[in-house]
């Protein structure tokens, strides 16, 4: 079997498993009751919509591995995603259990109100958060400036701390195999290569968790960037690099198939950790991390936009960047376009900029 064979049928094998083990996990998590709770106002209406599909990615892949256990990169990758996608489906456990009930209000005032860091203009909705806001919000219910229209249970859900520790551990994992090579855009790093694996790792996990917050916007992001990494490595002459995201890119769209707008189940954290894990992972070991990085900028970005946010540098009324563009009025499927075709023109640039210079 050539190279070229190989490739279609394992992103076939991984479509195909996907999009089969989605229909079955979500009709087992329908049976089951088991089911997302938006936290965010414009995205109620999507309660209900059964959760921790990240399940079906993770079968879909390990299939993969299975049928091509000699390919040691993406058995390695398999592994690193098998990890995190544990420490994702832990925290999606814990969400079933509400923490607390926060309170939805609306700005009743033909004047602008400030509740917590945020200012509602008339009309506008918000949840109270933090103790500011409500602390502001008995002042304004009395006053007569604000209504309560709704209530929100947020989840519980693993400490920030616990889960850094848990994704560091991953990350080690990856450093103890030694397949992770030194050498970064040409630079010999030695031992200092465990801290970029460690920060990599954590970066993109938490990149990928941090959008995917609407129908398919993760799945379809790490599609494109997967086959673009893919097609990147195949360029240079490098197929061991290139199945890793080969792999991704097919549990991505065999995911998309339920999970595109309206998604009807939401990969959770099982598949935005283990996502985000995988995708880094055979980064590192197709030694192109410097292309997947490129590929992954709007999830990036956006995690930076959020860290300014809550370092109070800028101040959105929403947090992620993508629910205060909805906020503000622009449609989902608007956005996930936006942020698709943005991808894919970085990675399309790259590929042509990176050919045309060599």
């Amino acid at each position: 079997m050539n190279e070229l064979q190989t490739t279609i049928l394992l992103f076939l094998l991984t479509f195909l498993a996907t999009a089969f083990f989605t229909f079955l996990v979500r009709k087992i998590l329908q049976d089951a009751d088991i089911s997302d709770s938006p936290i965010v106002t414009e995205h109620r209406h999507k309660a209900g919509t059964p959760t921790m599909g990240g399940i079906a990615m993770l079968m879909g892949i390990l299939l993969a591995a299975a049928v091509y256990f000699t390919q040691k990169n993406l058995v390695l990758t398999v592994i690193i995603m098998m990890g995190s996608g544990l420490v994702g489906l832990l925290d999606d456990l814990l969400g079933l259990k509400v923490k607390e009930i926060q309170k939805v209000v609306r700005n009743i005032s033909p004047q602008p109100v400030e509740i917590g860091r945020l200012t509602l203009k008339h009309q506008e909705e918000a949840r109270v958060t933090t103790e500011k806001a409500k602390s502001d919000l008995k002042i304004l219910l009395k006053e007569e400036k604000v209504e309560i229209i709704g209530e929100v249970p947020i989840k519980s859900e693993v400490t920030e701390r616990d889960k850094i520790i848990a994704q560091i551990i991953i990350s080690l994992f990856l450093v103890v195999t030694g397949a992770v090579s030194s050498s970064v855009l040409g630079f010999e790093l030695g031992i200092l290569i465990i801290p970029v694996v460690i920060f990599g790792v954590i970066g993109s996990i938490n990149a990928v968790n941090l959008i995917d917050g609407m129908d398919g916007l993760a799945a379809g992001i790490l599609a494109i960037a997967s086959a673009s990494c893919a097609i990147f490595s195949f360029n240079n002459g490098n197929t061991s690099g290139a199945l890793p995201f080969v792999a991704l890119a097919g549990i991505s769209l065999g995911f998309l198939v339920f999970n595109r707008y309206p998604a009807s189940i939401f990969m959770g954290d099982t598949g935005s950790f283990a996502l985000g894990a995988g995708y880094i992972t055979a980064g590192f070991l197709g030694d192109v991390i410097y292309f997947a990085v490129l590929a992954l900028s709007i999830p990036i970005i956006s995690v930076v936009i959020s860290l300014l946010h809550r370092a109070h540098i800028i101040k959105l009324p929403v947090e992620p960047l993508h629910h205060t563009l909805h906020y503000k009025g622009l449609s989902e499927k608007k956005i996930i376009a936006i942020y698709w075709i943005i991808t894919f023109l970085i990675c399309l640039v790259a590929i042509i900029t990176y050919q045309y210079i060599i």
